[in-house]
């Protein structure tokens, strides 16, 4: 059996790896990273299937995910409130 340290040790490691990862999801990297492998993978996609003007058009789902990203804090707020205040 672990010792009292020892078992402290083990859950902070784990709070530090959490909040890490948890840093992570919200952090504006995570999402410059999505917008622009989704422009760079819709982009090949439109223009493999010979879509007019495909990196124009592969504009319109990173548009979308900016967009979801960035209002989507006001969204929470207001369902916070709603239903758990």
């Amino acid at each position: 059996m672990d010792s009292l340290e020892e078992r402290v040790a083990k859950i902070e490691a784990r709070n530090r790896a959490v909040e890490a990862d948890k840093a992570w999801e919200i952090s504006w990297m995570r999402k410059i990273l999505i917008a622009l492998l989704t422009y760079i993978i819709v982009g090949i996609f439109l223009q493999y299937i010979h879509v007019q003007d495909p990196w124009i058009s592969a504009l319109v789902p990173v548009i979308g995910f900016v967009l979801s990203t960035a209002t989507m804090n006001f969204f929470k707020g207001l369902w916070i409130r709603r239903f758990h205040e």
